[in-house]
């Protein structure tokens, strides 16, 4: 599944458009889904990485309230206590390695930047054929992908309540064969495309596909490149899409709890067998799956 060309559909009805909204603008996950948050013999959070695709952990310091941080424009999942506070950064595949950094904004509004720096990281690269209709797009195909790429913003920039406390640790959301990995550079049809940005997850037609972690349901429907799927908020920023489902089960606004259906492996969308590609989303950007995932 290839995410950076991929789209999502502009829902039909304004009730959908209008959650999407409500849920960037900071409405909380239930608290009977927080309640499930337990402590992780693996630690609480996603392992660091400092590479494009990967996720850094870098520490805020001590303070009584929560502070805020920023990548950029884009506001970051910040987690701890007041005895210690920790910014959670997706960093984009497209990041060149080097120096970076975030913007921390305390409660009296002083602002100040924590630099870190970004590892470069080799990713492998596969060859695959496909419909040619996927890859050279008609111009109704075409018209299609830009209606449903416009709403893939909205669906990106949800950022709703970070959790009060509780871990990251993913559960894998079928069980299966690891056919893709995160990062893999795509070749279709002898065409460059951009880096795999999920982890295809090799399963039969039907197989359930379950929540990795407590979520509300904020899109679904069926796209030219991904076929069948839902996205779901995990709370700051922190976001899943499961893709190229053979059935959604659930609808937005549904609250789920971790191990809870929401669909069924299938092969919809630009597929060359049934699968699940399962994407992280941290701060707008897809990060490796499997950092969320014990060790």
């Amino acid at each position: 599944m290839y995410f950076p060309s991929s789209p999502i559909t502009i829902p039909s009805n304004l009730s959908r458009r209008a959650m999407l909204l409500a849920a960037a603008a900071g409405c909380a996950l239930p608290a009977s889904l927080l309640a499930q948050a337990a402590p992780s013999p693996n630690g609480p959070w996603p392992r660091a990485s400092q590479v494009p695709g990967g996720v850094a952990l870098l520490s805020l310091g001590p303070a009584a309230q929560r502070p805020l941080a920023f990548a950029g424009e884009v506001p970051l999942l910040v987690l701890g206590d007041a005895k210690e506070w920790t910014a959670l950064v997706g960093i984009a595949l497209s990041a060149a390695p080097g120096e970076a950094s975030i913007t921390v904004q305390a409660a009296d509004g002083s602002r100040r930047d924590i630099a870190y720096t970004i590892a470069p990281k080799r990713y492998s690269e596969q060859h695959l054929k496909v419909e040619p209709r996927t890859v050279d797009l008609s111009p109704e195909d075409l018209a299609r992908y830009e209606r449903e790429r416009a709403h893939q913003d909205v669906v990106m920039a949800t950022f709703s309540e970070p959790w009060p406390q509780g871990p990251l640790r993913m559960r894998v959301p079928v069980p299966g064969r690891r056919s893709s990995s995160f990062g893999l550079r795509r070749v279709f049809n002898g065409q460059p495309r951009n880096p795999h940005s999920g982890m295809d997850i090799a399963a039969a037609t039907g197989t359930p596909v379950v929540a990795p972690l407590p979520a509300r349901v904020i899109d679904t429907g069926d796209y030219f490149f991904n076929g069948n799927t839902v996205w779901l908020d995990h709370g700051g920023g922190l976001l899943c899409m499961m893709c190229h489902l053979s059935a959604i089960d659930v609808k937005p606004g549904d609250a789920l709890k971790t191990g809870e259906r929401l669909g069924a492996v299938g092969a919809t969308g630009r597929v060359t067998g049934p699968h699940l590609h399962w994407g992280v989303m941290l701060n707008r950007t897809m990060v490796d799956p499997a950092l969320f995932l014990p060790a």
